[in-house]
């Protein structure tokens, strides 16, 4: 007879946690497969998944450094999907974990699991600016309501499990998009999955799921409605309530499907909008946005196979994540201090839903790190070339090369070529006295970094740049790129222009608006 479990402690947590993570890896493909809702990018299965890896991970961490309570662990639990979640589906996933939590952190008998799950399902609605039926909202509903009398936790657990199950295959019924494609909905089959997943720890049955059935793949006619937002802009938020429901009230009117899940000044931002950038911007002054992901919903709505080829970009501000997103890139925000992990590199490799991609790192030191997303994205069957491209705006010139009908390695040559027919610079401040391959500096002064070696330092931001600008236009060129982020003087790219237009005659210069968190300066030469 299996044992079954009067308490959820800290081991069933984690159990539950590694048992989640292995229902969905095996019914990832099929519910991307049937992603129709709100966007057909056929990415639910990979975003449930990376967001209960993520809160996975969180747990073994720490279990790796103590012996948890339960309390403990159902925190961990929700805070690791909180700050790992992917997707529309994923981030109301991270809530439920965290509505749970809120209530398991005081008891973790039957009658406690259900409350835990009445106040997900309450906290995950509140969390969505706009419900729909037919979703993993109306599931999470089921699931609370199927087990509101509470009971043993195996009963508990099991009665959640049946409801949501029933829940799910009435989804068709309640959205029209789910019953032209023949499907359910794919986040409540996520949440399916992970509430049985509860089960199998509980009652220690060893599997619980209904016999796999046909998927049917939805025709592009069958999908969600065309004319919708152009981005999905995800970002975590270090915030205030007060900013945060202001944030709410601007990211509303500028989109939809928005969701905006956490508290205690910790928040995941997820909405659809055709603005990235002002997406971002309502971020900035809310709060302390990092960990941008823009993806851009390029062709799903004409076609369910992946596209054959993406570009992936790594940028140093949320202005360049817009511009290069608008030009079809999806882009990983590079944070000052906060360089992505191979992990995100490939998560973008993912979103880009591409047979083949390239990868723009546009920093030196992300070399190592691209090598080994590009390596994991490989082993999964995408063809990926990384070209090193050492700045943004190396990275800038690649992409506007870029041309997704010709051959794949003719595309790569041209771009490498644009990215190394491009000299590059930065203007930086000292933070202390050192010793430079140009002299010593000293704290305060401005360094003029010429394919990442000092070459000029001086006093004044303007004169250094000019000085920069003189010595990359020596060798020659005909166009000249300058980005500048919110810290830079307004008057400087006008300054930079005008000697450019009045010194070299044959030579055209070009701006672009990096946002928060970018270098005062990077200087292109092609």
């Amino acid at each position: 007879m299996p044992q079954t479990a009067q308490t959820l402690d800290a081991a069933a947590v984690r159990s539950w946690c590694v048992r989640a993570l292995e229902a969905l890896g095996r019914e990832r493909e099929e519910i991307d497969a049937i992603n129709v809702y709100p966007i057909a990018d056929g990415d639910t299965g990979t975003n449930l998944y990376l967001t209960v890896e993520s809160a996975a991970q969180a747990v073994e961490a720490l279990f790796a450094a103590d012996d948890p309570d339960a309390g403990d662990a159902v925190r961990a639990m929700a805070h690791g999907a909180l700050i790992g979640a992917r997707g529309n589906s994923g981030t109301i996933l991270s809530q439920l974990l965290r509505g749970m939590a809120s209530v398991l952190a005081d008891g973790r008998d039957g009658d406690h699991l259900a409350r835990s799950l009445a106040a997900a399902a309450r906290a995950a609605r509140e969390a969505v600016a706009h419900p729909v039926e037919g979703t993993i909202l109306t599931v999470a509903t089921a699931a609370a309501d199927a087990c509101g009398g509470g009971g043993s936790l195996v009963a508990v657990a099991r009665g959640a499990y049946e409801g949501a199950r029933t829940a799910l295959e009435a989804t068709p019924g309640q959205l029209a998009v789910l019953e032209r494609a023949g499907v359910v909905d794919a986040g409540g089959r996520g949440l399916v999955a992970v509430l049985g997943a509860l089960v199998e720890v509980v009652s220690g049955e060893a599997q619980v799921r209904p016999p796999n059935r046909a998927v049917p793949v939805p025709s592009s006619a069958d999908c969600a409605p065309e004319g919708g937002p152009a981005f999905e802009v995800i970002y975590l938020l270090e915030a205030q309530d007060a900013a945060v429901e202001r944030l709410r009230a601007r990211l509303d009117a500028l989109g939809e499907s928005l969701v905006v899940v956490g508290g205690d000044g910790l928040w995941n931002v997820h909405v659809h909008v055709d603005d990235a950038g002002a997406a971002v911007e309502a971020g900035v002054e809310a709060g302390r946005p990092y960990r941008i992901r823009i993806t851009h919903f390029a062709g799903v709505s004409e076609t369910r196979e992946r596209l054959q080829r993406a570009v992936v970009a790594v940028v140093p501000g949320e202005g360049l994540a817009g511009l290069c997103a608008e030009a079809g890139a999806t882009t990983v925000l590079a944070g000052p201090g906060e360089p992505p992990a191979s992990g995100e590199l490939v998560d973008a490799i993912r979103r880009a839903h591409a047979v083949e991609v390239v990868l723009l790192p546009n920093d030196t030191g992300l070399r190592h790190t691209a090598g080994a997303a590009a390596e994991q994205a490989r082993a999964e069957g995408i063809r990926v070339a990384l070209i090193p491209t050492r700045a943004a705006v190396q990275g800038i010139a690649a992409l506007a090369v870029h041309e997704p009908d010709r051959r794949f390695d003719e595309d790569v040559v041209a771009m490498t070529a644009a990215a190394g027919a491009t000299r590059y610079a930065e203007l930086a401040v000292a933070e202390h006295q050192s010793f430079t391959s140009a002299g010593v500096c000293q704290a305060g002064d401005v360094l003029g970094l010429i394919e990442g070696d000092v070459a000029v330092i001086g006093q004044d931001l303007t004169e250094t740049a000019r000085t920069v600008l003189d010595r990359m236009l020596s060798a020659g060129g005909e166009l000249v790129t300058l980005i500048v982020s919110d810290e830079t003087p307004p008057t400087l790219a006008d300054s930079l222009e005008r000697h450019v237009r009045e010194t070299y005659l044959a030579v055209d210069t070009t701006t672009y608006h990096a946002g928060a968190g970018a270098p005062a300066l990077l200087i292109g030469v092609e």
